[in-house]
């Protein structure tokens, strides 16, 4: 009697919320576990998928299951606690258990069978033949200095050297190794060299301060804490959370021989974190992001994945580093919205670390100077733990705040000096004229880039983008009007569209109008800007801030990648140009984000003996996120903005998801946004969910990339309602097939525009 042919169940990376069944044939090329990459066909196409189990094959019906085709690794790509989160995500966030796995992996793993090869062959110089005391080497070496000299390097590099690298060191021809070969004292290896972009980075020495008692303590708590626990580690700005960081990761990696994740929310930050961590942990730190080309990103998940590197640093994908033996997560500056990801699967990276924690028992560290109100409100009712640092290191004090009311700033000046006192109010004027005189540095915080927020005929009509329901942004170098979302440009002398006029008149303010403004007011000052139109190249980050730390930049001008975990001694003034972008938003969370924009950048000053001060423009002087910035006063702002969460309730008061409906046609994605609605509503009385809708209606950005959107809010003060609803109506309400229309469910949105 035939075996039962062996079935699987493999994830594609497809937009449906279901698995597929195969048949493993009796040979293949590795074995197949959870978790392991397979091919399979797919329409008459080869697809790499996911092997997620085995199947009882009851989705069959009865039909034969088609066999897979490859199998190409000899070890699953996802190990389980891996996979098991790739399962929560899927299940949580309602998105296509494929599509998550696909994210997990590197591209290399999911758009070719097999990969390219890691890295460079190189040549390696390893000692093969010990040569103990002066009398051997005098006589091995008696003609040939040259030799000797090698061979006392390589020692001195622990016997094992790149061969480029010591000629390069000596200065000597390839003759030398050669001959020191021929005499059996060392030999040649071939071996492959990562594609590591920090590699040709210099490793800064690393200091070794002493924890303070508050630091102390913190370490220890966390350190003991329990398997899976979470912390909030809420220290002040220049408290010296990276310290406690680095000390935990001491423990973990060193002295118990696990392995660790640094989550930092911006790619502009890796730099300076990967500096720090290498300074102490050297080669055990592997950095991932999306900044990494491919090769680069697989030759770190590799050495990551074998055991080689077990400190994996990076912006939100990096939390799925494939490291075993996991003993901690840190997400620091766990408040920031850049660790939730836009597009499907639409995870939060801050959740995720710690659905992992508990997956895998490693201790979870989320650190903030400006906590999350649901990350504050969760620790506040014991259900995560929570330690403070409330003082700076050394004793150092918090800046001085002072507010600029640009109303009266504007009164005051005469007319001539109005455009440029809404730029540079008097006091920052002369603040940066003081720090120039005195070779100090500044940091001037504008969350805008560009030159002019729209540009206006005569008539006062906007230029606007004809694909997004946005203005056109004027910049001046290149000179054009672009859109910010689609990428949409036109000629900067175009005429208007509604009347044929010169769009003539610049309106709103960008960094590079307020760069140009520096150069004209401070001519001997070296300034810096640094947005998304300056760093669209790969080290562009890291080369502004290393002539920043070089002292070769006396004012550093940019948007809020500048605002948070900069650590600069010699900066001792902070200006934020116009404190009140993004406080009137349409949406919730704007005065939540104001304050921590105001806060962090703040705490770039004083950070050094020479202190620090801090000038914040505004026309809104009153507004809480403001006052509550100037005094730095968290628990301030807290008391505030909690109450304004309750009445109407918003998180952290409950749980929220936004459906977007949208499409190439406005009718048609009003019409299934009507739908869509009716629905939800038909279902939460079916089902007695107990679920609040608001909608459907107009996105505060109704179009972008000509698709038009429409949304429907849904809150729920328990979570699981929220999934059986949202489950329910992506796989019950079929999208028609016309205008492109799409839907998506976005759980706990950071943003609703």
């Amino acid at each position: 009697m035939a075996t039962a042919a062996r079935l699987v169940e493999v994830a594609l990376p497809l937009p449906l919320l279901r698995t597929f069944t195969y048949a493993v044939p009796a040979e293949t090329r590795h074995p197949v576990h959870a978790g392991s990459r397979v091919v399979v066909p797919v329409r008459g196409k080869r697809v790499i998928g996911i092997c997620v189990g085995e199947s009882d094959g009851s989705a069959l019906a009865g039909k034969e299951a088609k066999p897979l085709l490859d199998v190409p690794d000899p070890t699953p790509a996802l190990p389980a606690d891996l996979l098991a989160v790739c399962r929560w995500i899927s299940e949580y966030y309602i998105a296509p258990l494929g599509l998550v796995c696909r994210s997990v992996l590197p591209a290399a793993l999911t758009s070719a069978i097999k990969p390219d090869a890691p890295g460079k062959q190189e040549r390696i110089l390893v000692i093969v033949g010990e040569l103990p005391t002066l009398t051997a080497r005098d006589e091995a070496f008696k003609r040939a200095p040259q030799q000797r000299q090698l061979y006392e390097l390589l020692e001195q590099l622990g016997g094992r050297a790149p061969v480029a690298h010591l000629v390069e060191q000596l200065g000597c021809t390839p003759s030398v190794v050669q001959g020191l070969v021929k005499r059996g004292h060392v030999r040649i290896e071939q071996a492959t060299r990562l594609r590591d972009p920090f590699a040709e980075r210099a490793i800064a020495s690393a200091p070794q301060p002493t924890p303070t008692p508050a630091q102390h303590e913190a370490i220890q708590r966390i350190v003991t804490s329990a398997r899976g626990a979470v912390t909030l580690l809420h220290g002040i700005t220049g408290s010296g959370k990276t310290l406690v960081y680095l000390e935990v990761l001491r423990e973990v990696v060193l002295t118990q021989g696990k392995s660790a994740i640094v989550l930092v929310p911006e790619i502009a930050l890796t730099p300076q974190a990967v500096d720090r961590f290498r300074a102490v942990f050297g080669d055990q730190v592997a950095v991932l992001h999306s900044g990494l080309s491919d090769g680069e990103r697989l030759d770190a998940w590799r050495a990551l994945q074998r055991g080689e590197r077990r400190i994996a640093v990076g912006a939100r994908s990096a939390i799925f580093a494939p490291l075993a033996n996991l003993g901690a997560i840190i997400v620091d500056e766990e408040h920031e919205t850049s660790y939730k990801q836009a597009e499907t699967p639409r995870y939060h990276a801050r959740e995720v670390a710690m659905m992992r924690a508990r997956e895998t028992g490693a201790r979870c560290v989320l650190g903030s100077a400006t906590p999350s109100l649901e990350t504050w409100v969760n620790a506040r009712d014991g259900r995560y733990g929570m330690i403070a640092l409330p003082d700076r290191v050394g004793g150092g004090a918090l800046p001085a705040v002072r507010i600029v009311d640009l109303r009266e700033e504007l009164r005051a000046a005469p007319a001539p000096d109005r455009a440029k006192r809404a730029v540079l109010s008097a006091p920052l004027e002369r603040a940066l004229h003081e720090r120039l005189a005195r070779g100090e540095q500044s940091i001037l915080l504008l969350n805008r880039r560009g030159y002019a927020s729209f540009v206006q005929c005569e008539e006062g009509h906007v230029a606007t983008c004809p694909n997004c329901s946005i203005s056109l942004t004027y910049h001046r170098t290149p000179e054009r009007l672009v859109c910010h979302y689609c990428m949409h440009q036109a000629p900067a002398d175009a005429n208007c569209s509604d009347c044929g006029l010169p769009l003539k008149r610049q309106r709103g303010l960008g960094t590079q109008q307020v760069e140009r403004l520096l150069v004209e007011t401070l001519p001997t000052a070296r300034v810096a800007r640094m947005d998304v139109d300056t760093t669209s190249g790969k080290w562009a980050h890291t080369e502004i801030l290393d002539r920043v730390a070089r002292g070769e930049v006396d004012i550093l001008l940019g948007t809020q990648m500048i605002a948070k975990g900069l650590d600069f001694p010699n900066v001792t003034l902070v200006g934020v140009i116009d404190a009140d972008i993004g406080i009137n938003m349409p949406d919730f969370r704007s005065s939540e984000r104001t304050f921590q924009l105001l806060s962090q950048v703040a705490g770039r000053a004083g950070r050094g003996p020479k202190g620090g001060d801090v000038f914040i423009q505004t026309r809104a002087p009153s507004h809480h996120a403001v006052r509550c910035a100037m005094t730095h006063d968290y628990h301030g702002f807290v008391a505030e903005e909690l109450p304004s969460r309750e009445s109407p309730a918003y998180p952290p008061t409950l749980r929220l998801a936004n459906v977007v409906v949208s499409g190439l046609d406005e009718p048609a994605v009003t019409d299934f946004a009507t739908q869509v609605a009716d629905w939800l509503t038909q279902a939460d009385l079916r089902f007695s969910l107990g679920v609040t809708l608001l909608g459907p209606a107009p996105c505060p950005l109704e179009r972008i990339k000509n698709r038009w959107r429409w949304h429907v809010l849904l809150k729920s003060e328990r979570q699981a309602p929220l999934t059986r609803l949202l489950r329910g109506l992506l796989t019950g309400l079929e999208v028609p097939a016309r205008h492109d229309l799409r839907l998506v469910a976005d759980r706990d949105p950071v943003s609703l525009l």
